[in-house]
This record gives structure tokens, sequence and C-alpha cells, in this order.
């Protein structure tokens, strides 16, 4: 019998593993296509110049995907905790004083803002880097860049379009067509290695650092182009939630394996043709004409699993911050009864396709938006290695403080580079970030001075104009439901309904929805009777979680009759606050948000001036 647990046991994570190459490692597995071809149109092909430029390319995989992100940062949360979000989360309580928090949130708004930005770009590049393999094809040399981009389009289009189905049928694949991409990588690699062996000596990192203070500023900027091959790197954080840390970790091992070795390939292959210009398309060309038209049918597919990972990630982005409260709510679909992982934001899809597609038609080639790639991912991983040190500080871990630090000065590097990017074209991926930091500044901004002119009623004196009221007035039979965030502070159109309306039920339950530091756990229960006839009721629900209230609340025998929210009609003539007024006015209430029964609904206006 042991033995056959065993047997289970590996079964499953060899399958998690496999499925970690789909759903993790697309951005990042797909980089070969153009990131040895990038750097080497910037630089000389000497031999010298290639093996510096390998030597980069390997250490920073070792660096900053497998020590910052496949070690620290994944060190740091437990299985479901992933991302800039979660860092906040985990920083917040260590943290004394509000201006710390304050500059906390800032940080955690940008990266957030600089990862949406970055999910844009990345299913842009991908895409058009595989199609661009197509002019190579036996008979489509004169491939026009016109008829490629029409190519990417449609191709993303089919891909946002598919969305909304969900892709749990078809995520079962994306697995076993990664692991064929990560294998045909290898295999080139390895053939190209056996005729040149000599490239072996890139993995010497002396040999990257004399590259890299060889031509002074010129041989630094070039570290803007090497950070491509990391593009990616932040997912293996950013996406535990869905496998978990260990297979996350198994899979790297093989992926990173296999990287360097088509890498090493890559340079091999400069090495003996020089004169070539997509190097991982030409040399699988110059290996087999016949295997080559299934490569770049498998590239494509690659690049499209890269993106959609990405899409899935940016609606968990997302989704944290609706529940996080640093994003208005949005409409939400389940797509999956049994993967929390697997949500559609319809809003959030349509305004991604209608971003790549312009980022297609601006660019049109992948190496002019290489040109522009990157800025946007230092920046995030440079937030991520702020955010790990203080953490590793603040825990007393003074070892992993001191590594993180090394390597967030590794990062600000990179990023340093990276700004040389902004005069071809790398402000597009800041002027993509900024939507997203600007909707999320009003929002807050809007919220705190919301709260402010609310006038919350603190809970004694409602109690005390509350007994009044049910002394002298009659009462409605059933039960009543009144949402409030925080039962020691009544929102105003609880009182309003009671108090004016002169609306008040023989049960009435104050339910409270208080949002969980941790990703995942549910709790719910009774808190305590505040007066007769009227009862708390609390629900504690990790950021991550998806929560079914009203089958809780039908688990405590509540079966209410009416459900009373508040709606606030803003009144302003500041153009700020008017778009704050829009961005309420279509968010979905949290009594939509969380799906409660439309026709029990009330819904109780309170009209504020701002």
């Amino acid at each position: 019998m042991p033995p056959a647990i065993s047997h289970g046991a590996d079964r499953t994570g060899a399958l998690n593993t496999v499925k970690a190459a789909g759903l993790v490692f697309g951005d990042i597995g797909t980089s070969p296509i153009y990131t040895l071809t990038v750097i080497l149109a910037l630089v000389p092909r000497t031999e010298a110049t290639i093996l510096g430029v390998l030597s980069l390319i390997i250490w920073t995989l070792v660096l900053i995907v497998t020590v910052q992100y496949a070690w620290l940062a994944m060190s740091l949360g437990k299985k479901g905790e992933g991302g800039t979000i979660v860092l906040r989360e985990i920083l917040d309580p260590l943290l004394k004083g509000p201006r710390s928090r304050y500059v906390l949130l800032i940080m955690t708004v940008i990266g957030v803002s600089l990862l949406m930005g970055d999910g844009v770009l990345t299913p842009a590049i991908s895409i058009l880097s595989a199609v661009e393999g197509v002019e190579l094809i036996p008979g489509l040399e004169a491939t026009g860049t016109d008829m490629l981009v029409l190519l990417a389009a449609g191709i993303a289009i089919a891909l946002f379009y598919f969305q909304r189905r969900g892709t749990e049928r078809v995520a079962f694949a994306f697995g076993p067509v990664m692991v064929v991409w990560f294998a045909a990588l290898t295999v080139s690699g390895l053939v190209l290695i056996a005729q040149v062996p000599s490239v072996l000596l890139a993995f010497n990192p002396l040999l990257g650092l004399s590259f890299l203070f060889s031509n002074g500023l010129a041989s630094f900027l070039i570290l803007a182009s090497v950070i491509l091959c990391a593009t990616g790197g932040e997912a293996l954080y950013a996406d535990m939630g869905h496998l978990g840390r260990d297979p996350i970790r198994r899979a790297w091992r093989y992926v990173f394996v296999a990287l360097v070795i088509n890498y090493l390939g890559q340079g091999a292959f400069a090495l003996a043709h020089p004169e070539a210009s997509t190097f991982l398309f030409e040399m699988i060309l110059s290996l087999s004409e016949f295997a080559y038209v299934p490569f770049v049918l498998l590239s494509i597919a690659a690049t499209v699993i890269a993106s959609q990972a990405m899409i899935s990630g940016i609606f968990s982005i997302v989704y944290q911050g609706i529940t996080t409260r640093l994003l208005p709510a949005m409409k939400v679909d389940y797509t999956s009864p049994e993967l929390r992982s697997q949500i559609y934001i319809d809003i959030v899809n349509w305004g991604l396709l209608a971003a790549v597609l312009f980022v297609m038609l601006i660019f049109r080639e992948s190496h002019r938006l290489a040109s522009a790639y990157g800025l946007a991912v230092t920046g995030t991983m440079a937030l991520t290695g702020v955010l790990m040190t203080a953490i590793f500080v603040r825990r007393h871990r003074y070892g992993h403080a001191a590594l993180a630090w090394g390597i967030t000065l590794l990062d600000l590097a990179f990023l340093g580079a990276s700004l040389s990017k902004l005069q071809s074209g790398g402000y597009w991926s800041l002027v993509l970030a900024a939507v997203p930091l600007t909707v999320i500044l009003i929002y807050l901004s809007g919220q705190r001075r919301l709260y402010r002119a609310f006038g919350a009623m603190p809970l004694e004196g409602f109690l005390h104009e509350y007994r009044e009221t049910w002394a002298t007035m009659n009462r409605i039979s059933g039960t009543a439901l009144f949402f409030a965030r925080d039962v020691e502070r009544i929102p105003p159109y609880v009182g309003r309904t009671m108090f004016v309306n002169n609306i008040l039920y023989q049960d009435n339950i104050l339910v409270s929805i208080v949002v969980e530091d941790a990703p995942f756990g549910v709790t719910h229960d009774f808190k305590r009777n505040l007066a007769e006839g009227l009862r708390s009721f609390e629900i504690r629900h990790g950021y991550l979680e998806i929560v079914d209230i009203v089958s809780i609340l039908r688990d405590h025998g509540i079966h209410e009759k009416s459900i009373f929210y508040g709606l606030e009609e803003i009144v302003t003539d500041r153009l700020v606050w008017r778009v704050f007024a829009l961005i309420k006015r279509n968010a979905p209430t949290f009594v939509q948000f969380y799906r409660l029964p439309a026709d029990h609904l009330h819904g109780v206006s309170t009209r504020i001036e701002m």
C-alpha cells in the first residue's frame, strides 16, 4: 500500500508541475523568440560580445527569477498569496504610523498599475514576434508587415473573445503544449551547443561583467534589453494561488534549464551565422525545413498561452483590488464551479483588447515594440524588491533582507537602463499604466472624501434612537437586512430607513462583510444581540475568496423579506469628483457584486455634496 500512495503523490506532483508550465511560465517561456534578436541588433556580433550578453542573460535568470521570485518572494506567503497587493497585505500590519501606510499604499497602487500596463504589452509583443516567423516559411517570404499585423490582431481578438466562455475547457492542454515547447527549445539548443561548445563559457559571470563595463554607458543601457529574458518572472509569485509554491518551484527548475540551453544554442548559432536577423526561427530553419512550419505553429500556440496567462493574471489582480477596496466594484463572472482563479471581468477584458490592438497598430513590428517593452516590468520588480526588503527587516530576518536589498539594487539598475527606452516608445508603458493609476487614485480619494461626508452614526447614539422607535412604532413582520462595513459606525441610510421613512421590521439584522488579510478562508456567525429586534451578523473572508452570501445566510436560517443598502447621489462642480461620480454610477453596488437576490433589494439614496 505505501508504494501506491507514493505513486499517487508523485503523479499528482508531476501533473501540477505540467500545469505550472502552462499557467505560469508562458510569458518567460516565449521570451527566447525575441530577446537575443533584440540585443544582438544593438551590439557588434563579436565572440566576446555574444558570450558577454549570454552571460548577462543566464545570471539575470539566476538572480532575478530564481533568487528574487522563486526563493525570496515565494518564501513570504502561504498558498494563495502572491503579487504586489499581497505584499502590501503582509507589510501593512508590520508598519507603525499613518504616513508609512500611506507610502505603502501609493507604492502598491503604482505596482498594480505598472503590472496592468505590462498586461497590454505582453500579448502584443508575444503574438507579433511569433507570427513574424511566418516570413521564413518557403513561399511566404513576401508576406508584408500589414498582413502580419492583421494576423496578430485576429489572433488577439479570438483570444479575448473566448475569455467570456472561460478557459477551463482548454486549460488542460496548456501544460502539455508548453512542455512540448520547452522540449523543442531544449533539443534545438543542445544541437547547436554541440556544434559550438565554446558557448558554454558564458556561464562565467566575469564575461558578463566584462561586457557590461567595456563600453561605458552604451553597455549599461543594454541591460534594458537583457531584462526581456526575465519578463514574466513575476508570475512565479503572482500565480502561487493557482497551484501552490512547490509545483511552481519544481517546474521552474526544468524551465530554467530549457531557457538557458536555448539561449546558449542561439548564441552558438549567432557565432556561426553573425549575419542572421531572427535567431530562434533561423536556427530552427537551419536544423530542419520540415520541422519549421510545425515549430512556427507551436510558437504561436505558446504565445497565445502566454497571453492567456497574463490576461488571467490581470483578472486576478483586479479581483484582489476590488475585494481589498483599491478598485471600484466591477461585474465579475465565475467561469468555473471548481477553480476560484477562473473569473471573467467584462470591462477589463475589452479594455485590454482595445489597448493590445492599439499597441500592435502603433508599433507594427516586435523589435520596435521590444524597444518600448520592459520599463513597466523593471518598475514592478524594483517595487517588489523594496517591499520584500521591508518585510524581511520588520520580521528581523536580516540575512534575507540584505540579500533582498542587493537584488533590489540590481532591479534598480535594470530600471535605470530601461529609462533610456522612454524616447523610443517606452513612454507608452507609462501612458498605459497611467490609466488604471488615475482611476485608482481618484477612486481612493473619492471614497475617503465620501466616508468623511457620510456622517456615520456611532452605535451608541443609533441604539438610543432605535430603542425609542422600537417602543413607539408598529413593526413589519419578517426579517430585514442592513449592510454596514463596521457595526460600530452605522451608515446614515440605516437611520433614514428606520427613523425617517418609518420602516422597521420585527427582525432587523446588521450584516458586516470583513475582508481578511489572508487570501482564503471564510467564517460567519451571529455576533451579538444589539437590542430587542436588532442583531449583528458578521462574514469574514479572504480577499481571493468567491463568497456565496445567500448560501451563508440560508445556512444560518436567515430568510429575509427585504435587503436595504445605501446609494450615494453625488453633487459636485469639480471635474475630479465628477469623474468619481461617474465611476460610482457605473460600478455595481456591493450587494450586486455579491449577487444578492434582486427582488429583495431596496436602495436608499443619500445626497452628498463634494
